[in-house]
């Protein structure tokens, strides 16, 4: 009787033990997902999904320019800040060397909603009508907290994957591109058709979005001591995505033809952010992987990052073979003023004033100014080009959207494809990058045709083109000059775009819009017209500027087949062998 009695007691505690186990297990497995490097891309995805309010600069410039009474030439200049904030990464590239990315990510958080927000107050009358200056700072600020995003976002993920860099910059970017039409998705369920509050969504929601997920965003150490499934899984998320951009462009062209009320609207959010968060399967799924082949006896600790508490004295030493030449002449002070124009091999890591100085940086640059400059400036005129050529606010809406869609399946097109292309066959990425530019002035010359619905082809065009542009981009720059300082020189290269556009916005088509408006208004009788009240009507309002943008574009292209002449060889070569070479001397 007593055995009897003692095994029914000692029976409850063997399952409280088997589920605390499992409690522990899953407890464990949560952490590990949460410390992984995928958790990380995930969390990346979603701020980079959100970071893209410079790009609908289209969508609510017709409200700065009627609310503060601005010309064409005035408005294009707030757009040139604009695209000079949302550009000029240097400032969250040097932050990011010295800080970790969670600091990058609160800086951009608050710059976002403090410009924004202005922007906000200013358009509504909530303030006093600012001075331009006032007005070109907001905007500035606002669009700067994009680089931060950026630079907080997907450095890590690059660091974090970094023999598949293209997969990497071109799904990422891909999202920014992407965030134009998530944006007005929520923007119309929460605000209804008032675009003076899309400047109000764009103030509060990334930054919300950076702040809930700045401390899961950073560079995971890893030390994989077999094959991963990295390719796979980017291909996964690349699909999903990809189900996303066809879900929203199906979306855009029905509300093109019905409206839509808000419970509509709503239902459609919902839809997106089933979307938004399915990559989180993948996520679950490979860490999930990852643990069975550790139950199984492989040891994995290493694909997890090293606990702040542990010791130095407990961590591996590098071995001398690896370091390279360039890391001991960078411990020297002296050094590095004095090798600023004996630079390392290409893929080396070079300085950053190496990299500046070096004649392939240079001819990228330039490449940039032409280029993206070009397809900024379409971008940010989108909105007065349909206006000048009798299209609805609600179509110019449409071709917005159409332009972020374009604008990711640009980005993510080139670069899972360059990097496909460069795996199989060796194909030069700036050669890639040059097929781009010359597709884009074709939709230029769209433009300034101003045949009837060639605006749509023209937009597709466009979008595609600007986003394609920027993960070959930046793709090169790792690849040329290393990863070391891939933060700032990542920032720097950025800076090519704002001087494209306000050569191109400001100089070209914001004068010549104003000339052809005074003609236009003169041969009225009119006088003394206010800015807001500057209209052109017709297509010669943007033919002279775009046909000279097309020209400046194809000499852009000419100055990138010098570059892909420069580095023909070097991308012959095994540009990752030095990645592989470092994972054999960690095992």
């Amino acid at each position: 009787m007593a055995t009897i009695i003692k095994s029914s007691i000692q029976f409850p505690r063997f399952s409280i033990g088997t589920g605390q186990r499992r409690r522990s297990q899953m407890s464990n497995f949560a952490v590990q997902v949460l410390l992984g490097r995928w958790f990380t891309a995930f969390a990346s995805l979603l701020i980079m999904s959100v970071s893209g309010a410079s790009y609908m600069f289209a969508l609510y410039s017709s409200d700065i320019k009627s609310s503060l009474n601005y010309d064409q030439t005035t408005l294009n200049l707030v757009g040139f800040f604009k695209d000079l904030g949302s550009n000029v990464g240097v400032f969250s590239g040097l932050i990011n060397e010295i800080t970790p990315p969670w600091v990058v990510l609160f800086i951009g958080g608050v710059m976002n909603f403090f410009g924004y927000f202005m922007i906000w107050l200013s358009v509504t009358h909530r303030i006093s009508k600012p001075k331009l200056p006032a007005m070109c700072l907001f905007i500035f600020l606002g669009a700067n907290s994009q680089t931060f995003a950026n630079t907080g976002a997907l450095i890590p993920s690059v660091k974090n994957f970094p023999q598949n860099r293209g997969n990497v910059l071109g799904l990422l970017k891909g999202f920014v591109g992407l965030s134009g039409a998530i944006l007005t998705q929520i923007y119309h369920a929460f605000y209804g058709d008032d675009s003076k509050d899309f400047i109000l969504l764009i103030a509060w929601l990334p930054t919300a979005v950076s702040l809930l997920l700045l401390r899961i965003v950073r560079v995971v150490e890893v030390n994989p001591i077999f094959k991963s499934n990295d390719l796979k899984n980017f291909y996964s998320m690349l699909y999903i995505s990809l189900g996303l951009a066809g879900f929203l462009m199906i979306l855009i062209i029905i509300q093109n033809e019905l409206m839509f009320t808000r419970i509509q609207y709503l239902v459609c959010v919902f839809v997106l952010l089933a979307f938004l968060f399915l990559p989180l399967v993948v996520v679950i799924r490979e860490e999930f992987s990852i643990r069975k082949r550790k139950l199984q006896g492989v040891d994995v600790t290493s694909w997890l990052p090293v606990p702040s508490d542990q010791s130095p004295a407990e961590l591996p030493l590098p071995r001398p073979s690896s370091l390279r030449t360039t890391d001991i002449a960078l411990t020297n002070p002296s050094s590095c003023f004095e090798n600023v124009f004996r630079p390392p091999e290409r893929g080396e890591d070079y300085t950053i004033l190496q990299a500046i100085f070096s004649v392939d940086m240079l001819i990228l640059f330039f490449t940039t100014i032409c280029g993206a400059g070009g397809t900024l400036t379409a971008i940010d005129n989108l909105g007065q080009i349909g206006s000048s050529l009798g299209y609805s606010t609600h179509t110019i809406s449409t071709f917005t959207s159409l332009v972020s869609i374009w604008g990711f399946l640009g980005r993510a097109f080139s670069g899972y494809a360059s990097e496909f292309l460069w795996t199989k066959y060796n194909f030069s990425r700036p050669l890639f990058l040059t097929f781009v530019l010359l597709l884009s002035c074709f939709g230029h010359l769209l433009i300034s045709s101003g045949v009837p619905t060639s605006i749509y082809f023209a937009s597709v065009i466009i979008g595609f083109c600007f986003g394609a542009q920027w993960p070959l981009i930046f793709a090169i720059v790792s690849e040329l000059f290393g990863l070391k300082y891939y933060a700032t020189l990542y920032s720097i290269s950025g800076i090519a775009s704002p001087i494209g556009s306000y050569i191109f916005n400001v100089k070209v088509a914001g004068y010549l819009y104003d000339q052809e408006a005074r003609k236009q208004i003169g041969a009225i009788g009119l006088r003394n017209v206010a800015g807001r009240d500057l209209a052109c009507k017709g297509v010669h309002c943007y033919r002279l500027a775009f046909l000279i943008i097309s020209a400046s574009t194809m000499f852009g292209c000419f100055v990138s087949f010098i570059l892909v002449l420069r580095t023909w060889k070097f991308y012959k070569g095994d540009i990752y062998k030095k990645f592989r070479d470092e994972r054999k001397e960690s095992k």
